[in-house]
């Protein structure tokens, strides 16, 4: 569960993983439900040229320890505050959350609008009931328990569904996420996750036209990009977020799945400097 830059801090009594390089305006990369910092490692490499970067396992994901608490989206943004503190980021810092991490990305600055120079949101949670069948069986809690026993076909299946381009699907993806689903408290956390979330029907409603309110009455550049091809959270919901938030920045990735930040890394790369150049982050 290390990997090459990995450190693990203490916060608050618990163990995180992050990776953290290079100078420059900050930069915090979250990722999704049950995955690790690893799904964004090339964004990681390559934004680290010019910005301080910091990528994190999100609590109870991967190398970062479980709350005591039960693992909401306020949770998990209070946690990532933590960690932001632990490491010194005491300046406006660009959120890029991607999944879930958009969520969690939104729910920070919303919070905590001071934190925040910036959103990109990636193939985002939050803009629409529709969800893969996957996870909105997690939230039927017995049945869940049984979906989430780690094996290597199942998480074969997962990592499959994830990219348009399977040559994304490697044996150091397929290991990475073996070993955050072996976890102990791993199905606990996901568990957690899925019933404050949604629903057998789909992601709840309540919580995502509280946050997105918030998000919009945000001074606040705001780009948001999907993966016409994602099997997660469809393209749809898009539009979805250009009709919320209609002052922010839209991109659609044409042949891409729901990680479009591994599947066209440098296209990602530009697209979100190009950005920032337009909205720099303050001194």
């Amino acid at each position: 569960m290390t990997g090459r830059g990995d450190t693990t801090l203490t916060v608050r009594g618990r163990a995180v993983r992050c990776r953290v390089a290079g100078q420059g305006p900050p930069v915090v990369l979250l990722h999704g439900i049950g995955r690790t910092l690893a799904d964004f490692a090339e964004q990681h490499d390559l934004l680290a040229r010019d910005h301080r970067v910091v990528s994190l396992d999100l609590a109870g994901h991967g190398g970062s320890a479980p709350l005591d608490e039960p693992h909401t989206l306020p949770a998990l943004a209070r946690a990532t505050a933590d960690c932001l503190d632990a490491l010194g980021v005491d300046r406006p810092a660009h959120l890029v959350g991607n999944s879930l991490g958009g969520a969690v990305a939104m729910r920070l600055a919303v919070d905590d609008p001071a934190r925040a120079a910036s959103l990109v949101l990636v193939n985002s949670a939050g803009f629409g009931a529709e969800v893969t069948i996957a996870l909105r069986l997690l939230a039927l809690r017995p049945l869940g328990r049984l979906l989430l026993r780690p094996s290597r076909a199942v998480i074969r299946r997962t990592e499959r569904a994830l990219f348009h381009d399977r040559r994304h699907v490697t044996q150091a993806r397929l290991a990475e996420a073996l070993a955050a689903a072996r976890r102990p408290h791993a199905a606990r956390v996901m568990l957690d996750l899925a019933g404050s979330l949604g629903t057998f029907r789909g992601v709840a409603p309540g919580w995502r036209a509280e946050l997105l309110d918030a998000v919009a009455r945000l001074d606040l550049p705001i780009l948001v990009v999907w993966g016409d091809r994602d099997l997660i959270l469809p393209a749809a919901h898009l539009a979805a977020a250009r009709a919320r938030l209609p002052l922010a920045r839209a991109h659609l990735f044409a042949d891409t799945g729901h990680l479009p930040q591994v599947e066209r890394a440098e296209e990602f790369h530009r697209l979100v400097t190009d950005f920032w150049a337009d909205h720099p982050a303050p001194g």
